[in-house]
């Protein structure tokens, strides 16, 4: 090698160690695998938590990239004082975007109050189809139950979903429902998936290579398990608290036997939390048969449904859902929403009784606060309301529970 291109080098390399250190100091991700704001939180409200309280969630959201804006925009809508939030950019975003995605959301001043939002400086890898996404959900409930013990359920989100009720609406219908119920589409009938899905060995590259990869499909195929059953459904779960420390403190052996088959599953995200409720004794019966999406399928349904319009907008009402999926970047129905059911103003956050701001075009309903444990629920609850309160007469009857 030349003098000028060592000198070259030895530049290039000062460079990018200086870009690391300044990327570390910036995400701490010398010291800490998430990025949080809580660590030096000002009194905000008391936030009352458990029983005789309103419930709490816990949302993971997760995006790739070019997807920070889109996370922002679905985390001012379904944020609410009482809640925990972590947000996710996969290792396919970069440090820039995740950077961006700190400066949103400590922009915004309930959160710089409250703390309750975190973005995950060391990214995982999301494998289309591979079994790294239910490491990166696995991994985002420890976080979420080392940080905040008060949360009761857990909800998965992505970039392309969006909010059909406000957080209101949320804990108020969810007040009788019982804390240990989980809402998870499932069934046994397995269908075309037994042959495509669950016997076909693969290998997620997400796993051990740095770079992003497909699966690796083996030639050969495994026959069916007979040590339990195996249990298929949406991948899009609202979890009850202690289920989740059933599976990641896993005092019983299930979750990670479960863990390790499904891991040269195709699109083990369709299976494992199922499987592993339902072969569970002691959580077999808390079983809510929905995902509480609104979603339009093709007949026969392809991999993703289809992208949702402003000619949706009306049957999305009506559905009864509390979200829905799955939406093109800043598509004319997301504003229809945030109008018409959320009342949520551009770059704002969803209002409710908590806000005690007067709100006008300059200013912000929700950069001033009073009792974050007060509820007030909006005109569309009742849709949502309706839908629970059938879906718990169904779990009560035990016609719709794991089988």
């Amino acid at each position: 090698m030349g003098a000028e291109k060592k000198w070259v080098f030895t530049l290039f390399s000062a460079a990018f160690i200086s870009l690391l250190i300044f990327i570390s100091t910036i995400f701490g991700l010398s010291s800490s695998y998430y990025l949080p704001f809580s660590s030096h939180k000002p009194f905000a409200s008391v936030v009352h938590r458990g029983p005789g309280h309103p419930p709490a969630f816990a949302y993971y959201i997760s995006g790739g990239h070019g997807e920070v804006e889109r996370m922002f925009r679905l985390l001012l809508a379904v944020y609410h004082p009482r809640n925990r939030y972590l947000l996710h950019v996969s290792t396919d975003g970069t440090d820039i975007e995740r950077v961006r995605l700190v400066e949103l959301v400590k922009s915004v001043p309930a959160v710089k109050a409250f703390g309750n939002v975190d973005v995950i400086g060391k990214p995982d890898p999301a494998t289309y189809m591979g079994s790294t996404n239910v490491a990166s959900i696995l991994r985002a409930a420890a976080i979420l139950l080392k940080l905040d013990g008060g949360w009761d359920w857990f909800i998965t989100l992505s970039a392309v979903d969006y909010p059909l009720i406000t957080q209101d609406d949320l804990s108020h219908v969810f007040s009788v429902v019982k804390r240990d119920l989980n809402f998870i589409d499932h069934t046994s009938d397995l269908g075309f998936k037994e042959g495509q899905r669950v016997k076909p060995i693969v290998v997620d590259p997400g796993l051990y290579l740095a770079r992003r990869s497909q699966i690796f499909h083996a030639t050969q195929k495994r026959p069916m398990p007979d040590a339990y059953k195996i249990f298929t459904g949406s991948p899009w779960v609202t979890l009850s608290r202690s289920f989740l420390e059933f599976c990641v403190f896993g005092w019983d052996n299930l979750p990670r036997t479960l863990l390790m088959y499904f891991t040269n599953a195709v699109l083990s995200q369709e299976f494992y939390f199922h499987s592993v409720i339902c072969n569970s004794v002691e959580f077999r019966n808390t079983t809510v048969n929905n995902d509480l999406r609104f979603m339009v399928w093709d007949s026969p349904p392809k991999m993703e449904p289809h992208f949702l319009n402003t000619t949706d907008f009306q049957q999305m009402v009506e559905s009864g859902a509390g979200f829905a999926r799955q939406f093109k970047k800043d598509d004319k129905v997301l504003d229809m929403v945030d109008e018409k059911i959320l009342q949520r103003g551009h770059n704002r956050v969803t209002p409710g009784a908590w806000c005690k701001g007067r709100s006008s075009w300059f200013s912000d309903p929700c950069s001033q606060w009073g009792d974050v444990n007060i509820l007030r629920p909006s005109q569309y609850f009742k849709k949502f309301q309706e839908s629970i309160g059938k879906l718990l007469d169904d779990w009560k009857s035990q016609s719709n529970q794991c089988r």
